[in-house]
């Protein structure tokens, strides 16, 4: 049975962990999104088309997952979560617009841009991004104020030109080029790797504090979970169906888009995805049992079909 709350989380199966943070996660964003029925409706309705109802929800699952190593409460990750979540939706709502990449599919349904229009789909993306921050100021997610305003500095680093935002300015600049693995791994460190990791990192922070070289080893976990995240979405991009995807398959082909597949050819794809987890699991060791759950995300990460 799925449970709405992740206490005793430590004796769950990891699929019913999941189900519970993704639950979990579900309804603290109900929480934090304006209701429909304030003014302005449609931009608020809009808002929670684009982020309720939908999506595998990992880098929650991370915040939650890393929280959980360092002894976190998880009502203490919920604003955490919430945070990197809008951020992530605010980032698919202006990735599908027709001046980025174009779709109209995302998790299943209509984008934004086509379910209400362009407009309202741009502003959606500012007021999430604008909402993500807004409670990451407004609840406590550590005893040390300090501590709090670094992980806002954090998930505005991550988000920005030297990352998230920066990473898309790349990736459209690269459309028809071909680029060596090393400049494809730039660009994918900051497009989906730096919200990644800085999920990782400030669940991390809202528990115990950990010395210099534990998290390092989180920044290389993360690190590397981020960039397997990408390599498996260039695998599915080929492989699945849009069906399945919930996406439209094939996009990055069809725009001749530089992809992991399109540089290493499968097979080395494939390897280089292993070769990522058992990485990302290796910066682990230290942790042992603690880390069981990062080390199941790992799995997931490399394993899944959409």
């Amino acid at each position: 049975m799925v449970m709405t709350r992740v206490e005793g989380a430590a004796e769950l199966a990891f699929a019913d962990w999941m189900s519970a943070v993704q639950l979990r996660t579900e309804r603290a964003l109900e929480r934090v999104l304006p209701s429909a029925e304030n003014a302005p409706a449609r931009l608020h309705d809009a808002m929670r088309y684009a982020v309720l109802g939908g999506g595998k929800r990992v880098r929650p699952l991370l915040v939650h997952a890393a929280g959980a190593l360092a002894g976190a409460s998880p009502a203490r990750l919920d604003p955490i979560a919430c945070a990197v979540e809008l951020i992530h939706g605010y980032s698919l709502v202006h990735d599908d617009l027709p001046c980025m990449d174009d779709d109209e599919l995302r998790r299943g349904k209509p984008t934004c841009h086509v379910e209400y229009d362009e407009a309202t789909a741009l502003l959606v993306g500012d007021a999430l991004q604008s909402l993500a921050f807004q409670v990451l100021a407004e609840q406590s997610v550590s005893d040390n104020a300090s501590d709090q305003l670094d992980m806002v500095r954090m998930l505005a680093q991550a988000a920005g030109s030297r990352g998230m935002a920066g990473g898309q300015a790349i990736d459209l600049e690269s459309v028809g080029l071909t680029l060596s693995p090393e400049e494809l791994e730039f660009m994918h460190i900051r497009k989906t790797g730096a919200l990644i990791r800085a999920s990782v990192l400030m669940g991390a922070r809202c528990g115990e504090e950990m010395d210099a070289e534990d998290l390092a080893r989180l920044d290389r976990f993360a690190k590397c979970a981020g960039l397997l995240f990408q390599v498996v979405d260039d695998i599915l991009d080929c492989e699945s169906s849009t069906a399945t995807l919930g996406k439209t398959a094939g996009k990055d082909r069809e725009r001749n888009k530089p992809t992991y597949v399109t540089v290493l050819g499968t097979a080395r794809t494939s390897e280089f995805a292993q070769n990522l987890r058992d990485e990302a699991r290796k910066a682990l060791l230290p942790f042992g049992e603690a880390a069981h759950r990062l080390r199941e995300l790992a799995r997931f990460i490399i394993d899944r079909k959409y």
